[in-house]
């Protein structure tokens, strides 16, 4: 049947035995804009490592070359007169590994991963490193199995709206330095992050680092899969905070 396939893991390539899979994949083919004439080559790129000696890392290592060129490719055109750190940072701000995740999310990607029963049970197919670096895969698993072309069209599909956002002005500059920007404009002090707790194993740790600024009484949590992400985080939500609460002056709130 068209937009079907099944899946057979060998007895010898894992501690699963005579698994396998049924996935209806036409919501899947529409949300990516592509349909795979060699299907194969889509069920590596949703196997994950934890199911199988044959799983996705290698396509993901294509894939993340080839969404950097193709994002870079655009902004280079759309922006003529930025200087090449500018451009690299529009770039990094677009091809992050949560925007991928969101992006997996928005495609319902995490219904047709292909997990161990331990990945599965720990949530891994809603975790933000597996689910990026899935998409990294099948975008590799589409110039494969389509060519180039083919795999910059499914890209500029999944981003377009994104790319349509792209603010030259607002997105040369990280949440961080945004964040300072307005305090010091204000002129508060300036914010404090702090690592809050650590979860996962040390090669897939979650941080959760904590947020504050001197004379307000509002603290934020951000997580990543690394210090510098979830501070990134803390500091997009506390400066959403502040914008909302149109706190420009500090004794507005305080007195």
């Amino acid at each position: 049947k068209p937009g079907s396939y099944f899946v057979r893991v060998p007895k010898n390539r894992h501690k699963i035995e005579n698994f396998y899979m049924r996935q209806d994949l036409d919501p899947l083919y529409n949300k990516l804009g592509y349909r795979f004439q060699n299907q194969t080559l889509l069920q590596e790129a949703l196997t994950h490592r934890s199911m199988s000696a044959v799983n996705n890392e290698r396509l993901e290592f294509l894939g993340d070359s080839i969404i950097n060129f193709s994002i870079a490719k655009t902004i280079y055109r759309r922006f003529p007169l930025a200087r090449e750190g500018q451009l690299s940072r529009l770039r990094a701000n677009l091809v992050r590994g949560e925007t991928l995740a969101q992006i997996a999310k928005e495609i319902s990607l995490g219904e047709y991963l292909i997990l161990g029963p331990g990945e599965l049970k720990s949530g891994g197919d809603q975790r933000t490193s597996t689910l990026a670096d899935t998409v990294e895969a099948i975008i590799a698993a589409v110039y494969l199995d389509g060519g180039i072309e083919a795999s910059e069209s499914v890209i500029m599909h999944l981003f377009s709206q994104r790319l349509s956002k792209v603010s030259y002005s607002r997105d040369l500059k990280d949440a961080k330095t945004q964040l300072q920007e307005y305090l010091q404009a204000r002129r508060h002090p300036l914010p404090t992050y702090r690592i809050a707790e650590t979860e996962g194993d040390a090669h897939n740790q979650i941080f959760h680092i904590e947020c504050t600024v001197d004379g307000f009484d509002y603290r934020v949590r951000g997580k990543g899969s690394n210090r510098r992400r979830a501070e990134q985080a803390a500091a997009t939500q506390y400066l959403s905070w502040l914008k909302s609460n149109k706190l420009d002056k500090k004794d507005e709130q305080y007195g």
